[in-house]
């Protein structure tokens, strides 16, 4: 018997497992998703209910990749423990955590007196300078190369490019 709850036979869930911040880059291109997809060639929200979209497409996304890591680790039929969800959880909060920056500017947009469309773009512009950020970063910590993290800029950047032309198309 194992001193502790097992994923399978081969391998022990730590006790802390640290943060995916690739849950980052992925909420950030989540989030911009959801900001190109809302009103397409109508207004968009009203900054509230952005906001709320915008954080419960964070939440709900974070619930199902919590979900389908654990669904996943029980290929084996074991049942998972409330720990190994508390694990799984912390592991992939990032993706709420992307979340966060383009709701406040929604918000701050609207505070200093842009229309719901400028605020809207304020947030998808914040979204992809956040999976930029976020990219170059987990490359940087990970010891990339100078090439590699011009590599992983250009190829965040042009994800996110991608969502801001396609909300470029659908509002106009």
């Amino acid at each position: 018997m194992s001193d502790g709850p097992t994923v399978d036979a081969a391998r022990t869930v730590p006790e802390r497992e640290p943060s995916d911040y690739a849950g980052a880059i992925y909420g950030s291109l989540l989030a911009a998703s959801v900001v190109a997809g809302t009103g397409p060639g109508q207004e968009p929200p009203q900054p509230g209910e952005l906001i709320a979209l915008l954080l419960a497409t964070g939440i709900v996304f974070w619930l199902s990749h919590v979900y389908a890591h654990l669904v996943g680790e029980r290929s084996g039929g074991a049942l998972m423990s409330l720990r190994e969800f508390r694990i799984a959880a912390r592991r992939d909060w990032p993706i709420v955590q992307a979340a966060v920056p383009p709701a406040a500017a929604v918000g701050i947009g609207t505070l200093v007196g842009l229309s719901n469309s400028g605020a809207a773009w304020l947030a998808l512009v914040v979204a992809v300078v956040s999976q930029l950020g976020w990219a170059l970063y987990i490359a940087a910590k990970a010891g990339a190369t100078r090439s590699r993290l011009v590599a992983a800029g250009v190829i965040n950047l042009v994800l996110g490019l991608l969502i801001v032309a396609l909300k470029a198309a659908l509002t106009h």
